[in-house]
């Protein structure tokens, strides 16, 4: 959970969640705030712009998430700073010495099959990866169980009713802000339709996946992982 450097009249941080925006566009990391302002420390620098935070990063459309430039405790300028020996380099206000955590984001994917063993994949009509095949799937609510975010999310993107089957893989990448859990699922109802955030939705056979054109990285390690039978039944 979030900490504060150790001063005079520091408080105990408070965590600050967010959910999964409707529309695309910059995703704040989870910040820590609150408590008294304390004298800046006289190692921090102030240098705006995106910080590194220790990992090599990837070239990934995924991983879309903006990190802090602005204290949200007293709105001073954060800098990075490694508070202790062998962490990452964190985002610490040059003002008040708040510190921010940068939280990974959990989404969750389903590989939805039919009776003749077709997948069911939707084309974005938003960013990231706009005009990319991916199967259906979206960030996880706070509070909200995986297994039911995997479920609303099939009937949001691709309007199916599906039934998980079991855990395909969780697919996390150096450096890029997304965890991604991928259930395997089965058509109980619905039609396979493209929803507002889809251009357009069809059924491909295991042959005719349009790997070029697929999305994310972690589109096609789990599309590749169903078709070499990786799954955890056990796993719900």
């Amino acid at each position: 959970m979030g900490a504060r450097l150790p001063g005079p009249g520091a408080a105990r941080a408070r965590f600050a969640g967010r959910r999964r925006p409707p529309a695309p566009g910059p995703l704040r990391g989870h910040e820590h705030g609150g408590g008294d302002a304390q004298p800046r420390p006289a190692s921090i620098r102030p240098a705006p712009g995106p910080f590194a935070a220790g990992a090599r990063h990837v070239n990934d459309p995924h991983d879309h998430a903006s990190v802090p430039r602005f204290c949200s405790s007293c709105g001073g300028p954060l800098a990075p700073r490694r508070i202790k020996e062998g962490e990452p380099e964190r985002p610490v206000c040059a003002r008040c010495g708040h510190v921010v955590y940068l939280d990974p984001k959990v989404a969750v994917g389903t590989v939805i099959t039919d009776g003749r063993g077709r997948f069911a994949l939707v084309r974005r009509a938003i960013e990231p990866g706009y005009g990319k095949w991916v199967f259906p799937g979206g960030y996880v609510d706070r509070g909200e169980l995986p297994v039911v975010a995997a479920v609303r999310e099939a009937r949001e993107e691709a309007c199916l009713d599906v039934r998980l089957d079991g855990l395909i893989n969780v697919y996390a990448y150096a450096g890029a802000a997304p965890i991604v859990i991928v259930y395997k699922a089965s058509v109980v109802g619905g039609t396979l339709e493209a929803a507002d955030e889809s251009l357009e939705a069809a059924w491909f056979a295991p042959d005719d996946v349009p790997w070029p054109d697929l999305a994310f990285r972690s589109t096609r390690d789990a599309l590749r992982d169903h078709r070499r039978g990786l799954l955890h039944p056990d796993l719900l």
